[in-house]
């Protein structure tokens, strides 16, 4: 299993360069592009062409520093730098959105003159980058179950809508003259832009805040532990995520008395496998007899310990 993470983290690593290299460029093509036919659809699909490359560099630099051995100040490694990239996608996503709320309110007061035929190439061409660049995401990489890749997949995403916005305003102004559709369709691009970007922030969060795996159940898992033969029950348990693929759990396995060092062995592994099928990577279980004292929870009071002494 250790092996697989790992040939799945090369390919990721991979791909989030390669994509970072294809954006980058045209993101300056579009700016320029932008700026010379003086589109707020394009600056604002530039713009988020600009989180895109920044996206794709921090994703490919959190990869690169969670290749970094656990070592005695950071003992599980360094791979939870991928989820605060997660957390610095998510936010730039936010910011940018606000900006181009901003900038179109502006607009629709008062539309400017936009160079259309230049627009409309641009945003095509756009569009095509955008599709390449997806494409390259979803086949090298995990765009599923890596938060840093799917944070990085969700910007090149609503930037694909971006052009896709761009190109209908540009053939709007051409065919019948509506100014104002630019900055419409900087709206709706802002808006994809910022319901991507709270939904990364939050999924992001919740791993730093240590919760509960989305693909994990704790009744599950206490209801598949306490059916083990020789089982009592489960108190203490916590279950987070290290980074996206890597779950953790730790627990207190209550055992019947009498049983031998063997037996509570075979019990224990028992528990490992069973976890194992339930995505769980990292497992750490204390033993304890039905006599065995213990606070049912880390906020538990010391005095509860103290009185069953």
């Amino acid at each position: 299993m250790g092996s697989d993470h790992d040939h799945a983290h090369g390919r990721n690593k991979k791909t989030l360069l390669i994509s970072f290299l294809i954006i980058t460029v045209y993101m300056v093509v579009e700016a320029i592009g932008g700026f010379l036919t003086n589109s707020l659809a394009l600056i604002a699909d530039a713009g988020h062409m600009l989180s895109d490359s920044i996206s794709l560099g921090i994703g490919f630099l959190a990869f690169t520093i969670g290749e970094k051995a656990a070592d005695q100040a950071k003992t599980y490694g360094y791979k939870r730098f991928e989820i605060l990239a997660a957390v610095f996608n998510g936010v730039t996503l936010v910011l940018i959105s606000l900006y181009i709320f901003y900038e179109a309110y502006h607009r629709f007061s008062d539309p400017p003159e936009v160079a259309t035929t230049g627009m409309l190439i641009i945003a095509i061409i756009g569009l095509l980058v955008n599709i390449l660049v997806a494409w390259i995401l979803t086949r090298g990489g995990d765009t599923k179950d890596n938060l840093n890749l799917r944070a990085a997949f969700l910007h090149v995403l609503s930037d694909l809508l971006g052009s896709v916005g761009a190109i209908t305003a540009a053939l709007l102004i051409i065919f019948f003259g509506w100014a104002w559709a630019d900055p419409l369709a900087s709206v709706v691009v802002a808006i994809l832009v910022l319901i991507s970007g709270w939904r990364v922030t939050k999924e992001a969060i919740h791993v730093l805040m240590e919760g509960t795996p989305t693909d994990v159940s704790i009744d599950r898992i206490t209801d598949t532990i306490e059916k083990i033969p020789g089982v009592n029950n489960i108190h203490d348990l916590h279950v987070w995520s290290i980074t996206s693929g890597k779950n953790a759990l730790s627990g207190h396995v209550v055992i019947e008395n009498g049983l031998s060092f063997e037996e509570s062995q075979l019990i224990l592994r028992e528990i490992e496998a069973a976890m194992i099928k339930q995505q769980i990577t990292h497992i750490t279980i204390q033993l304890e007899s039905q006599d065995h004292p213990h606070i049912e929870s880390i906020h538990g009071d010391l005095k509860d310990l103290e009185d069953s002494r």
